[in-house]
């Protein structure tokens, strides 16, 4: 008996050293890969000749909106979503992101700046590091809960929550990769729910990207995690297409 449970503990030791050092190691590759994010102005202005009121456009979020791992903050998908949304007026682009950025993070630096922008348009994408975090669920949806509390009740905004994508999974080794997909869909779980709750557009680009990042290197930057170019367009057209009826 002893010796069964001696070779059970060791076993369980090992799996847990494994998961540690498979998990760091992915890190470590991600740090290798050198990705920054590009500069980006404090506000864009498009459509400049258009008569009539500005729009503004605020985008909060993390790496994945600030695009990390691009070349030029123009690659980014809320560059990209401003532009194509700016066809019929004037619209200025604010960008309210920063990588490595948790929902406590966004809470706490983002949020009062971005309230106080004033938007007619909000996007919001945050929770990818919450869960590479380890984090917790429950702290997450209360915070995400926060986050739109105050997004409903202190701007006269049009809101678009975004799901958490599906990216990074092969630069994991099995199984923190299914560990972290599996998360990936109750935090999204969570912030559908939620913004369904406050009426809210929720927009999907988890499960109608996933194959397309599994199968095609292309879309995804140096490190392996972070999306590229052809990645940050794939998500806005998703986004657009939903959202072009209320422009």
């Amino acid at each position: 008996m002893k010796k069964i449970l001696a070779v059970a503990l060791f076993l369980i030791l090992a799996l847990a050293l494994y998961l540690y050092l498979a998990n760091a190691y992915a890190y470590y590759m991600f740090n290798r890969s050198g990705v920054t994010a590009p500069a980006a102005k404090e506000a864009y202005v498009f459509n400049q000749a258009a008569a009539g009121e500005t729009l503004v456009y605020a985008a909060l979020g993390d790496s994945l909106t600030s695009g990390l791992g691009l070349t030029n903050f123009e690659q980014a998908y809320p560059y990209l979503l401003a532009k194509d949304m700016s066809g019929n007026g004037r619209l200025t682009l604010k960008n309210f992101s920063y990588p490595g950025y948790r929902t406590d993070d966004l809470i706490k630096k983002l949020l009062e700046p971005a309230i106080t922008a004033k938007p007619q348009i909000i996007t919001l994408l945050i929770g990818t590091n919450d869960i590479h975090g380890f984090y917790g669920q429950e702290k997450f949806k209360k915070n995400y809960k926060f986050i739109l509390e105050r997004l409903t009740k202190e701007t006269k905004a049009k809101i678009y929550v975004i799901s958490l994508p599906f990216i990074g999974s092969e630069a994991f080794l099995p199984p923190n990769n299914l560990y972290f997909e599996r998360q990936t869909e109750e935090f999204n779980n969570i912030i559908k729910g939620l913004a369904e709750f406050y009426s809210l557009t929720y927009i999907d680009i988890a499960e109608p990207t996933r194959a397309d990042f599994a199968a095609n290197d292309a879309y995804y930057a140096v490190d392996k995690f972070h999306a590229s170019a052809a990645g940050q367009a794939l998500w806005e057209k998703i986004i657009f297409d939903k959202i072009k009826r209320d422009f």
